[in-house]
This record gives C-alpha cells, structure tokens and sequence, in this order.
C-alpha cells in the first residue's frame, strides 16, 4: 500500500475514535491495530527514499560514465587526429577526419549528458509528486486534527460555563 493510503488510514482511524469520556481531545482506539499501521508505514517509507538516493547515485554512475566515455572518445580522436596529421601526403584529410571524429565525440558526450539529464528529471519529477500528495496528506490530517480540536473546545467550554438567569 502507498504510503500516502497508510496516512490516510492514520487519519481515518483518529477520526473514528471513540472520544475518552470526560475528556475533550483524548480518544481511544486500538492500541494493536495503530502499531501495526504506523509499522508498515515506517516499512515503506525508507523503501521510498532509499529508491529515491539509488535514483541519485545511479544518475551520478550514469553521468560519470558518460564523461569517461565521452573523454576516451575525445582522446581517441584527438590522438587520431594528430596520428593524421603527422603524415604530410594527407595532411588535410586527416585534420578534416580528427575534427569530425572529435565532432562526433562531442556530440555523442552531449547526447548522453541530454539523455542522464532527462531520465533523472523523470526520476525527480516523480518523487516531487510523491512527496508533494504526502504533504498534502500530511496538511489535510493535521487541519482535520486543529478542526477536531477546535470542535470539542468549543463544546467544552460550552458545558463547563455556569448557567445565568
């Protein structure tokens, strides 16, 4: 279950609680079920952000991957392109084959930094939705929790108040 239903469930489950009697902002509920609620919620909470640090390192992996690679392509055709041009009879061909290899270097580097780039967009534009509907559950428990409150003070001062004739 999504970690945002297990807090919705919190909120549910404090809701319907059976108001403790003479008291005002105490309620009962079940001690056994709530432990196990808020134990599968801390179940699947780190799950989450672990996945989300793997998102992190693996983009890291990916980029400096890319840089290594994008770099040996680089030297390569920089060490071809100065292999070429040391030979006089094609001396222009080689200085037009190494700039069209560093060229293609180049861009094959931009294109996998174009590519990490949107995937790990991807990646952190899902984990922004899912923390922002968790602070929007997160916001609406706790209004319901001050809108619970402000109810039974209101009810309790109401019956504590003498009456006057």
């Amino acid at each position: 279950m999504d970690p945002l239903d297990r807090i919705d469930e919190l909120i549910t489950m404090v809701e319907q609680a059976r108001s403790v009697p003479m008291s005002r902002n105490n309620c009962m509920f079940d001690r056994g079920e709530m432990i196990a609620v808020l134990d599968e919620l801390r179940a699947e909470l780190p799950a989450d952000l672990r996945r989300a640090a793997a998102l992190l390192d693996e983009r890291d992996k990916i980029m400096e991957a890319g840089k290594r690679e994008a770099d040996r392509i680089i030297a390569e055709g920089e060490t071809e392109h100065a292999r070429l041009v040391s030979v006089n009879e094609i001396t222009v061909s080689a200085e037009h084959e190494g700039a069209r290899i560093v060229a293609e270097a180049r861009a094959e580097a931009q294109r996998l930094r174009d590519e990490v780039d949107d995937y790990v967009d991807t990646a952190l534009a899902n984990f922004e939705q899912f923390l922002t509907r968790a602070l929007a559950s997160i916001e609406r428990g706790r209004d319901k929790m001050h809108a619970l409150r402000e109810i039974g003070t209101f009810s309790g001062e109401e019956a504590e108040r003498p009456l006057n004739f």
